[in-house]
């Protein structure tokens, strides 16, 4: 990686609909179904503003990806293993489930090349969630 690539902020792309069927094998490798599973199940644990819907899915110049609701509502989040209790663009609380998700699902298959994989994008999302517009609010949920 250059220099110039380091420095420059990670952007993240919709995923066309020609891309979809792809997208979740692509990411969560042979875990795809349980990934998108988690990721569903962990927005509707921390929000009750929630109740199902379509979903954009993401990628991200640094190799990350995430999925969001396709929605322009604000949904309101409560973590209470953090204490944590605030209103999120459905952007956001959807960065904020798939990382719990991606941490969930590495967890359930530590060890494995799979888990390291995930790891490491878990990791790229975090870099992008420290340059979105409610940074703050996202690192909150998550800790």
């Amino acid at each position: 990686m250059t220099q110039a690539q380091e420095l420059a902020p990670v952007a993240a792309s919709l995923v066309a609909e020609g891309g979809r069927l792809s997208f979740l094998p692509a990411m969560f490798g042979r875990y795809f179904m349980r990934g998108e599973a988690l990721v569903y199940g962990w927005l509707s644990r921390l929000s009750e503003d929630y109740n199902g819907g379509f979903w954009n899915y993401y990628t991200l110049t640094n190799g990350g990806f995430y999925m969001a609701p396709a929605t322009d509502k604000a949904l309101r989040l409560v973590v209470a293993g953090n204490w944590f209790e605030g209103e999120l663009s459905a952007d956001a609380a959807g960065i904020v489930a798939t990382l719990f998700a991606l941490g969930q699902i590495a967890a359930e298959i530590q060890g494995t090349a799979e888990a390291d994989a995930l790891i490491d994008r878990y990791y790229f999302l975090r870099d992008f969630a420290a340059e979105h517009a409610e940074a703050g609010l996202i690192f909150r949920a998550i800790d």
